[in-house]
């Protein structure tokens, strides 16, 4: 076999491995960064004393109007009586 071929498929086998490397190393990173997002949002919501209720209540007026979450306005959540 042409010794260049043999070179060329060294190099080919040796990037791949690389690039298995990478991918693997990148999903791990972007891991982390999600487990320290996770964090960073629920230190937010404990820091603000909300509980499961008005943390849906506060996402549920944002999307439906979001410059009345800004201000404050969100509408109380109704509660069911048994």
């Amino acid at each position: 076999m042409n010794a260049k071929i043999k070179k060329l498929r060294a190099d080919l086998d040796k990037n791949k491995a690389k690039i298995s490397e990478l991918v693997s190393r990148n999903k791990e990173i972007e891991r982390q960064i999600t487990e320290l997002e996770n964090n960073d949002i629920l230190e937010l919501v404990h820091s603000h004393n909300l509980n499961i209720t008005q943390l849906a209540a506060l996402i549920q007026t944002m999307k439906a109007n979001p410059a009345a979450a800004l201000r404050g306005e969100m509408e109380e959540p109704e509660h069911e009586e048994n």
